[in-house]
């Protein structure tokens, strides 16, 4: 027999197998004995009360074998080596989704990734945090998996409606990442677990018959009569084929290859501030309203924080509990940072972005650079950091006690951040509009959560890839640019996500809509099929 089981426990009876099972015998009224084993299908942690509680819900099977079949139905990729070819530009999430997708469908995705793949890039980026060095090609943000490859792996969105959130956590699952990921309310894979994660979905497409390439940058767009025809390298290698355009959020030299080719791009809002770094057992505290932290049995505690400030959001972004902070630029002139964490979340830190909501509309000295303004204000900020640094990704600090009150900080607590910290007038580095409303912001954060406003907690950095800055407009039906048929923009890079798993929703969406475009095309009509 199986019996389905709602329950509402203590941390200590949630996470202690045999506790959990004495209860279940109880609720059921049955031996202890008589349970076969039990399956957690979902598990959230419910932290509003002084009382922490998990909620569960428990799949036990009564005196007949463990059901250990998986909790979703297996994808079929079928062999796609002689089928129409797909050229997908980027191997972030929304790349990799697609080229899934795509096989799904009958069609050969042909990856063009610019950076190296998943584990030659751990070289690059150890030089950023050791030498200062930044590979503009490889880099936390370029490289395959996208800027996800090497982050803490949240899989949480609130971008439900667009697609199956359970179809991409199924993919993730059957690609190697833990159970976990199909119970938890706010799943993640962690940066130590998802290179393998990503390395056995890139097998999978070349099993299938696709390819990946890389170190194979896109230098050029081929199109003609308002068509794309496929791509060009900077190999000079031409691919033919409709194009997926899933290069992520920081690829801003398509952007400026976009906008020289006259392809329609509109502006978009972005959100601008910092790193915030608390020590991690402070958090546990305020958020397990308990002096003694998170104890044997809890995580490390998250938390999410939102506001509004004189019109404009003020909020918490990827938020990384027992992680650390890590240096992002993906190019010459700039100093940005971001947060990750280990599948384990087991740093004595914990961080998150703390950023301020800025529209095309704040930035009227920009206009000068039209569609690129957003951008070109990005930019801004990044520089302006670097060259306070003297040309290094040794970070400026500030505590945040001392932000708030407008003080120079004289000296600044341990960090997670590897190439280091030193203290600076973050109030002033970031344009005034920004830092008061962050001032604002955590003032009311401190009240809402007591000990959150303190001065163990440091500000480091500007935190500005929260999302592109730019959006290339899609029809809503088609998925194509507005002008050029066979272009699928995708993902983060194109303004439709804000997530790993919001881009590899978009991803498959837009593998849907180029299956939808060559069922409409004929082998005459100069769709791209080969």
């Amino acid at each position: 027999m199986i019996r389905d089981l709602q329950l509402r426990l203590t941390p200590e009876c949630a996470y202690n197998s045999t506790k959990l099972k004495t209860i279940i015998a109880k609720e059921l009224n049955i031996l202890f004995n008589d349970i076969t084993g039990y399956r957690i299908i979902k598990r959230s942690i419910d932290a509003r009360q002084r009382q922490v509680m998990v909620n569960l819900s428990v799949k036990v099977f009564i005196n007949q074998p463990v059901d250990t079949t998986p909790m979703y139905d297996k994808i079929l990729y079928p062999d796609v080596t002689n089928s129409p070819q797909v050229i997908v530009v980027g191997a972030g999430p929304a790349g990799l989704f697609a080229s899934l997708r795509l096989i799904e469908l009958g069609l050969k995705p042909i990856v063009l990734e610019r950076g190296k793949d998943v584990d030659s890039r751990r070289v690059d980026m150890a030089n950023i945090a050791r030498k200062g060095i930044v590979d503009s090609e490889s880099n936390y943000c370029f490289g395959e998996g996208g800027a996800g490859a090497y982050s803490d792996g949240k899989l949480y969105t609130r971008s439900k409606k667009r697609g199956s959130v359970d179809k991409i956590l199924a993919v993730f699952h059957a690609h190697g990442a833990s159970d976990d990921i199909l119970i938890d309310a706010h799943p993640h894979i962690g940066t130590d677990k998802l290179p393998d994660v990503i390395k056995a979905i890139r097998r999978q497409i070349i099993k299938s018959g696709g390819e990946v390439h890389f170190e194979c940058k896109v230098t050029d767009l081929l199109v003609s009569d308002d068509k794309i025809n496929g791509v060009k390298t900077t190999s000079g290698t031409i691919y033919n084929g409709p194009v997926i355009l899933a290069t992520g959020h920081s690829a801003r030299d398509i952007y400026y290859k976009l906008n020289s080719l006259g392809v329609t791009l509109e502006p978009k809002g972005i959100a601008i501030g910092v790193r915030l770094e608390h020590p991690q057992h402070l958090i546990d505290c305020i958020q397990y309203h308990s002096p003694n932290g998170r104890g044997k049995y809890l995580p490390a505690a998250e938390y999410s924080m939102l506001t509004r400030v004189d019109g404009r959001a003020v909020y918490s972004f990827c938020m990384c509990p027992g992680g650390f902070i890590i240096p992002a630029a993906s190019g010459t002139n700039q100093q940005v940072v971001n947060g990750m964490s280990p599948s384990n979340r087991g740093t004595k830190w914990s961080n998150s972005g703390m950023v301020v909501e800025v529209l095309p509309e704040d930035l009227s000295e920009y206009d000068q650079y039209g569609v690129l303004k957003v951008m070109k204000f990005q930019e801004t900020i990044e520089k302006r950091y670097y060259e306070e640094s003297n040309g290094s990704q040794n970070a400026p600090a500030q505590r945040m006690l001392d932000f708030v009150n407008g003080k120079e900080s004289k000296d600044l607590p341990q960090t997670s951040y590897a190439p280091g910290i030193h203290p600076a007038r973050i109030d002033k580095l970031l344009p005034d509009f920004i830092s008061h409303r962050l001032r604002k912001g955590f003032a009311e954060f401190g009240k809402k959560s007591r000990g959150f406003l303190t001065n163990e907690a440091t500000l480091i950095g500007a935190e500005t890839r929260t999302s592109s800055p730019i959006r290339i407009p899609r029809d809503s039906m088609t998925l194509q640019h507005i002008e050029i048929s066979g272009l699928f923009p995708c993902g983060e890079g194109a303004g439709y996500a804000g997530g790993i798993v919001s881009a590899a929703i978009d991803g498959e969406r837009c593998a849907d809509a180029v299956a939808n475009y060559l069922s409409k095309c004929n082998t005459d009509s100069n769709c791209g099929i080969l």
